[in-house]
């Protein structure tokens, strides 16, 4: 019990240590001043999994076929001011792709940036809503533990990131998996509005292989400035290439069954993988 008692009060002091080193321009933004909302929220989102499947498991599912549509599109929208943000952001900055420290100041285009970056975490917790239609539509088999683990982490996680480092090389993964995100929503709100939109859906297969080159990319990016010396936290660095990395291999059986290629199914299959989209 005592070891306990030790761990806990290490682990408050550090975090009391952690908030003096914390970046200042940020502490008053909305969710930011304490972890415990962010908590709060996926402790919700992990109550709702439980919840959710026991209570649509007598009814029939929802279509909610307006609402995808709606969701879909606000997501296109939310991820394409995201990556705008940040790309004139951080080319108004003059960053580097390649190796850029953070600037603490409260120069117009380092907060600019900063700001898109809290957008995009607050995108995080926005997608927790993805799992919720799943549930809704009882499309059980799309929420795995890997689907789960991703969502609820990458809030969590980007919480932290806002926190301590909301620029320098944060923006460069921000920046591509929004963009990514916006041609994911932008193809899941095309599916939404029918059948008659699969015609025009053949590029599918092309965004698998997109989200999987963005993992090679940010662990290549992040390996590189760990290599040079880039005056960027090494934490940060080490944390996302063991993330990414840790996640890349189960991320890929996730992602190919969900967005497959229509040249390796028969018509049956085409078909029942269909359903499965929004």
């Amino acid at each position: 019990m005592e070891a306990v008692t030790h761990f806990v009060n290490d682990t408050v002091e550090f975090y009391k240590w952690g908030l003096t080193i914390a970046d200042k321009r940020v502490e008053n933004w909305p969710m930011m001043s304490s972890p415990l909302p962010t908590l709060a929220i996926s402790c919700l989102y992990l109550l709702f999994l439980w919840a959710g499947p026991r209570y649509m498991q007598d009814r029939q599912p929802f279509t909610l076929r307006k609402t995808l549509i709606v969701y879909n599109f606000s997501m296109v929208v939310l991820n394409f001011y995201i990556a705008k943000e940040l790309l004139l952001g951080s080319r108004a900055a003059g960053y580097s792709y390649l190796c850029q420290p953070v600037n603490y100041s409260n120069d117009v285009n380092e907060v600019r940036i900063a700001s898109a970056l809290w957008w995009y975490y607050i995108s995080k917790g926005v997608e927790f809503l993805d799992t919720v239609f799943f549930i809704m539509r009882k499309k059980f088999n799309q929420v795995s533990f890997l689907h789960v683990y991703h969502h609820c982490t990458m809030f969590i996680l980007w919480w932290i990131g806002i926190k301590w480092v909301p620029g320098g090389q944060s923006f460069f993964g921000a920046t591509i998996n929004s963009s990514i995100h916006v041609l994911m929503y932008g193809y899941y709100g095309l599916a939404a509005l029918g059948p008659q939109m699969q015609k025009y859906l053949w590029w599918k297969k092309y965004l698998t292989i997109i989200q999987m080159i963005q993992f090679h990319v940010t662990i290549g990016h992040a390996g590189h400035s760990l290599y040079t010396g880039c005056p960027f936290p090494a934490w940060m660095q080490w944390a996302l290439i063991g993330y990414a990395c840790h996640l890349h291999c189960p991320l890929r059986q996730l992602l190919l069954p969900r967005l497959p290629t229509q040249t390796f199914l028969g018509a049956e299959g085409r078909q029942a993988r269909r359903e499965r989209h929004f």
